[in-house]
């Protein structure tokens, strides 16, 4: 039985590197639709994560306030009742029947005032640290608010690229899924890979003055007859990057 020949074996170098020089061209226009966004997208994310965290610091620091108020309402309740009985052990004291009752009453009244003195003392330590926290809370909204018209900005001039490049980026996509489609699994892999791995993303370049036109360095006269060629896939072998020659190039468009 005749062996069925695979799907890479079916298309010729030539057509494979025309495929990978056209792919290239196109993922470089979508590479300078992203650049034109710049860091705009990262910037937004990072101002939207801010200010989620402002947001939530902001509810606990309020909740702390709504603890501390409280707290002092406790105390000036403790304070009320200490002034009940205060005034309850005095009038009994009119009453009295010898010392021992008498003195029995002021050490009461005593430590009721004890009582009252500190429960004010902790109402001044509650009283300032709300203070600090409503000052806090008062930066804090300051500065949500600064982020929130931060972030509206970044996000218009976000949406107003994305408005201007859209139909462009869709068909750029549509046109590298097209291109993708008639290559092999294996090779499209490994230009993904060596795309992701260049700086400028460039994973096809030409020779340019006997020199790979990704890192530049220099091709020996007999590998660039090979490449020319195109009887096979020639990679450099500095930076791994495919070549082609310049009439692959010229005859390659978007």
């Amino acid at each position: 039985m005749e062996k069925v020949k695979s799907h890479e074996s079916e298309i010729p170098v030539e057509d494979r590197l025309r495929a990978l020089y056209s792919l290239q061209l196109v993922d470089s226009e979508i590479d300078k639709i992203k650049t034109l966004r710049g860091e705009l997208p990262l910037e937004v994310q990072d101002l939207e994560d801010e200010i989620a965290g402002l947001e939530t610091r902001l509810g606990n620091l309020r909740d702390e306030v709504t603890t501390l108020d409280k707290s002092i309402s406790k105390k000036n309740n403790e304070i009320a009742e200490s002034q009940v009985l205060i005034k309850k052990y005095e009038d009994q004291q009119k009453n009295v029947r010898n010392n021992r009752e008498f003195d029995s009453l002021s050490k009461e009244i005593e430590y009721q005032n004890l009582e009252i003195e500190l429960c004010n003392k902790k109402i001044k330590e509650f009283e300032i640290q709300a203070d600090e926290k409503k000052l806090i809370i008062t930066e804090s909204e300051n500065a949500l608010n600064e982020r929130k018209a931060d972030l509206e900005n970044k996000k218009s001039e976000l949406d107003e690229i994305i408005s201007d490049t859209q139909k462009e980026e869709e068909g750029l996509y549509k046109k590298s899924d097209k291109i993708s489609s008639v290559i092999e699994e294996r090779l499209l892999t490994a230009y993904k890979r060596i795309r992701s791995n260049a700086r400028n993303g460039l994973a096809v370049v030409s020779i340019q003055r006997d020199a790979c036109g990704g890192c530049f360095n220099q091709i020996p006269p007999q590998r660039q007859l090979d490449i020319k060629s195109r009887k096979k896939i020639i990679v450099c072998e500095y930076c791994g990057r495919i070549l082609v020659d310049d009439e692959i190039i010229s005859g390659s468009h978007l």
